[in-house]
Formats: structure tokens, C-alpha cells, sequence
């Protein structure tokens, strides 16, 4: 889930502003994270469509090492423009505080101050973390409602809230005092505009909505998003792995940055349906695995056994192995690179969790393996192409592969 680039929406006292951040990736054996911006400064903007006239201005930007910025210029203003998920009001959290501590106002607390949080690991604002850090409460988002119950939960939210109520102002002038407003070609302004304009005429068309199937379709959406909204606030991401021409499906979360699969003992516990692996849910043997060691893991448990667990994939915890070996094989324009960053993740995560280092080692860019993935994801103009033939590559590529499905645990 960490190989995008997402335009933000922040709520900050000088407005709302929109700008990119890139959720944690992994390059060479490291994690990263970063927003828009240059040295000490956070770019921000008051609408998409001057966001659009930076980014294809060519400025530097510490984004410009990220392996999928090559894509982001050629985004149209629509693409930029923040979804609902992605939109932080830090400055309305006193308010939203103000409200019972329920599963959405503790939902939406938690998406805020997880975006503080990166904020000030990023921008370096010290003060933010110390505020996030006076109140327990803050590290308890992610449990939900159960953290908050009983006198000891009471506790917690009463201090959380005073917090806010005496400090917040500090968290939103750090943040604040970071952000620049670059200046951008006004030409170029009006031309995302004109984009954004054709988006809104064209939703703004009949759409039919009296049709009874797109009205079923509508609400097949709708639930469809309040169970994906579960799985978040829980931070546990259901997944999806296509390999050896079989689908398993498995649960996988990070724990101070590190993977954690459903399974034991360096094996992943997977299954070949949805409906299988909520089955395998309720069973006791599931509390067995490493990832009944989450906070959260009694959720997921209560849900399973009482059969109202449903498991929703999101196309980014979706894994395809398959065929990755003959495009290789083919040469590096071959390749997809969606697929084949998803693919490294998902064996790097793997391998990490169960302690074995030799893939990291394979692909490091020391290695032809390595070589020729860094050159499909991190290309750069001043770098000599991989050369034909790719059969070692390949070979190294199937061995990996055959490795983690190794692990795999069916049931």
C-alpha cells in the first residue's frame, strides 16, 4: 500500500490547502515517507489546479527521487484533487473532540492525528510529537471505542481532550510555519482549471439514477466501503495473492513499520476464498498466529465468530505473481511496474517477517536481479539498461517466488 503518490487535503488556519504525500515505501531495504516540498518547506496550495501547474513546472521537489513521481506530471487537475479519504481538518480536531467519543468521530481522530504524526516525523516538528505524546489517548485511536470505555477509557478521552484544548494551537502554528505557497504560472492555472471545469459540467449530466440495477449498485458500494472502513480503522488490510495459477486470500498489518502475516513460524495462513479465510477466523487455532499479537486482533475475532466478518480486498493489497517471470524475461519495457512493485513488496514483507534476509539480498541492486527491478522502478536517463539475455534474472525471479509459496499454509 505504500507505492502511491496521494494529493491531500489539510485543514490548517490559513485555510484549506492541498498538496501530495507519499506513504511509506520501501527502497533498498529502507522505508520512507515524504510530502511535497523542498528543504524546509511543505508545498502547499489553495486548489488542484495550481497544485497541477507545479508539478509539471519541472521544480525540484523532494519528491523527484520517488519511483512513481515520473507519472505525476502527466496527472490531469482531476487526479490531483483530494478524495473524501484523504482530507485532514487539523484545525477542526477541537471541535470534532468536542463530540461522544463513537466509532466515527474516534475513526476520523485517527486518521488526523496519524497525518500529524507523519507530518512532524517528516517536517521535523519536534512540538507535534510532544503534544501527541501528553495524552495516551492519542496512541489508542486505532482501537476504537474499546479504548475508550469504562472509567479507564473515560480516563483516557478526558485527557486526550484537555490536551487538545490547551495545546492544539502549538500543533497547528508547527505545521503552519512550515508551509509555502510557491508561485506557479498563472497560464498554467487556467489550464488545470479548464480541466477541472470539463469534470464538473460532465458530472453534472443525467445520470440516471432511477434505474433500479444502479441504485443496487450504489448501495452494493456503499457496504462495500463501510467494511473496507472497518478493516482501516483497525489496521489490518485483508490481501489477495495470485501465484501458481491459484488465488489465496490472507491478513497482513505493520507493526512499528515491520510486516505481520496471519501465520507462525515464518508460514503464512492463507485460504482460497473469502469466505474461507472468515471461516478459518473463527476457528481457535487462529488465535495462534502472530497476528493475534494486535491490539485490534479481538475485533477481527468477535466479527468472525459471530459470522458478520466480511473480507474485502483493496486493489492495492491485491498480489499478482503470475506471469512476472516471462515479462522479465522479455526485458525491463515488458514489465509492468505496478505489478512488479506490488510483487517485490509483498516477497520483501514476507521474508522480513519470517527472518530470512536472502531476498532482500537478491534484490539488491548489486545483484542482476536487483539491478534490473531498481531499473523498472527507479529508472533514470543516466543509467545503462539491463542487457539480454535475462535468464539468470529470471531464474533468480522463479526461485524467489517458489520460495514464498513455500510458506503458504493452506487451509
Amino acid at each position: 500500500m505504500a507505492q502511491d503518490i496521494v494529493p491531500i487535503e489539510l485543514g490548517l488556519p490559513q485555510g484549506d490547502l492541498v498538496t501530495l504525500w507519499a506513504p511509506r515505501w520501501r527502497e533498498e531495504g529502507e522505508e520512507w515517507e515524504a510530502f511535497l516540498g523542498h528543504e524546509e518547506n511543505l508545498y502547499a496550495f489553495p486548489d488542484p489546479a495550481h497544485l497541477a501547474a507545479f508539478v509539471r513546472s519541472g521544480a525540484a521537489n523532494d519528491l523527484d527521487d520517488h519511483p512513481a513521481w515520473h507519472v505525476v506530471p502527466a496527472l490531469s487537475a482531476v487526479d490531483l484533487s483530494p478524495d473524501e479519504d484523504h482530507q485532514y481538518d487539523l484545525v477542526g480536531v477541537p471541535e470534532l473532540v468536542a463530540e461522544p467519543p463513537d466509532t466515527w468521530t474516534l475513526n476520523e481522530l485517527s486518521e488526523i492525528v496519524e497525518m500529524a504524526r507523519s507530518l512532524a516525523e517528516v517536517c521535523e516538528l519536534d512540538t507535534v510529537t510532544e503534544v501527541l505524546e501528553a495524552a495516551e489517548g492519542f496512541d489508542l485511536l486505532g482501537e476504537g471505542t474499546i479504548a475508550f470505555n469504562g472509567r479507564e477509557g473515560q480516563r483516557r478521552w478526558t485527557r486526550l481532550c484537555q490536551v487538545v484544548a490547551e495545546r492544539w494551537d502549538e500543533v497547528l502554528d508547527a505545521i503552519d510555519g512550515v508551509v509555502a505557497v510557491p508561485e506557479v504560472d498563472p497560464t498554467a492555472v487556467a489550464t488545470a482549471e479548464s480541466e477541472l471545469g470539463e469534470a464538473l459540467e460532465s458530472d453534472d449530466s443525467p445520470t440516471g439514477l432511477t434505474d433500479t440495477a444502479e441504485v443496487e449498485r450504489i448501495d452494493d458500494e456503499e457496504e462495500d466501503e463501510q467494511e473496507a472502513g472497518f478493516w482501516r480503522e483497525i489496521g489490518i488490510d485483508p490481501i489477495r495473492i495470485i501465484t501458481g495459477g491459484a488465488e489465496y486470500y490472507s491478513l497482513r498489518c505493520y507493526l512499528d513499520d515491520e510486516p505481520v502475516f496471519l501465520g507462525s513460524d515464518g508460514s503464512v495462513d492463507v485460504c482460497t476464498s473469502p469466505r474461507a479465510l472468515a471461516r478459518f477466523l473463527a476457528e481457535d487455532k487462529a488465535d495462534n498466529t502472530d497476528l493475534a499479537r494486535v491490539v485490534t486482533w479481538q475485533r477481527v475475532r468477535n466479527r468472525a465468530t459471530s459470522g458478520e466478518l466480511d473480507i474485502e480486498v483493496e486493489p492495492d493489497n491485491t498480489y499478482l505473481l503470475d506471469g512476472l517471470d516471462n515479462d522479465l524475461a522479455e526485458g525491463p519495457t515488458e514489465v509492468d511496474p505496478t505489478q512488479l512493485d506490488l510483487a517485490e513488496e509483498l516477497l520483501v514483507d514476507a521474508a522480513t517477517w519470517a527472518g530470512d534476509e536472502s531476498v532482500e539480498a537478491a534484490l539488491h541492486p548489486s545483484e542482476r536481479l536487483g539491478w534490473m527491478i531498481s531499473f523498472v522502478l527507479r529508472p533514470d536517463p543516466n543509467r545503462l539498461p539491463p542487457t539480454p539475455p535475462f535468464d539468470d534474472e529470471v531464474a533468480k525471479w522463479r526461485e524467489l517466488v517458489e520460495n514464498f509459496e513455500a510458506r503458504l499454509r493452506v487451509h
